[in-house]
């Protein structure tokens, strides 16, 4: 058994590298990188449960740490996997990257699998202060289960609804404004953030488990400033004409009544 969190986040990390190396040989042979965020998803979940089964922590805390990683993590990859894997091209994101490093792509796109593996590690940070907990479970674990429900709740509600909304014809070249889409402009986002809300307040009852909260608020600094928010508006800016109208109506992140323009007073 594994009694420290140095100890745990070390196996993670060889089990994330190897993996991450496996899938990027399997990328340079493909020529399609797409496949690495369904590997993310799934390999936080896979590294929080090694930590179940490995570390010292009480039986309650361990169980509780591979039911919430397992259901975010493998549902999320499979999700991503039939919707953005199988069956489609290479992501636009990893084409324009390969356009860009041109001959040096396959060395390139190495380090960024271990990159991603490296995110890994620290996202499953939550999942090993949670095994390692030798306490019973109290009102700060149920509620941080709690609010983990809800952001849970709100990513899957919030995908289903964007991709009925993708499914209509007449609805083609247009934004999506159904549902939770019509009181955020990323709705996914914001209950994705609400789920490792609800991570970190199980983990805050741990011995240093007040450290899980640097995963939430990093998340939330990449949503705003790196690879969240920022390119998607952009995106949405070029190629749909009804989206500059829609940041003026609608909440970026968290889900508010929308406003309305100046035309419609």
């Amino acid at each position: 058994m594994i009694g420290t969190v140095w100890g745990l986040l070390l196996v993670g990390a060889v089990v994330a590298s190897l993996s991450m190396a496996a899938l990027w040989a399997l990328a340079v042979r493909i020529k399609d990188a797409s496949h690495v965020d369904v590997a993310w998803a799934m390999l936080i979940a896979t590294c929080a449960l090694l930590y179940a089964l490995l570390a010292d922590g009480d039986t309650a805390h361990r169980v509780l740490a591979a039911v919430l990683a397992s259901i975010w993590g493998y549902r999320l990859g499979l999700y991503l996997l039939f919707n953005r894997v199988l069956g489609k091209g290479e992501d636009g994101r990893y084409q324009a990257l390969r356009a860009k490093w041109g001959e040096d792509a396959n060395r390139n796109f190495f380090w960024f699998f271990q990159f991603q593996a490296a995110f890994v590690v620290f996202f499953s940070i939550p999942y090993a202060f949670i095994a390692l907990d030798g306490g019973g479970l109290g009102p700060l674990e149920w509620l941080g289960a709690a609010v983990w429900a809800i952001g849970n709740a709100g990513v899957i509600v919030s995908d289903r609804q964007l991709a009925q909304w993708r499914a209509s014809p007449a609805n083609k070249g247009k934004t999506a404004r159904a549902g939770l889409w019509s009181w955020s402009r990323h709705p996914n986002y914001f209950f994705e953030w609400v789920t490792w809300i609800g991570v970190a307040l199980v983990a805050t009852s741990a011995p240093w488990g007040w450290v899980a909260w640097i995963v939430p608020a990093v998340l939330l600094f990449l949503l705003f400033r790196v690879t969240g928010i920022p390119p998607t508006e952009a995106q949405a800016l070029r190629s749909r004409e009804d989206y500059a109208e829609y940041q003026r109506t609608t909440s970026v992140f968290v889900p508010l009544p929308p406003r309305r323009t100046s035309a419609a007073k």
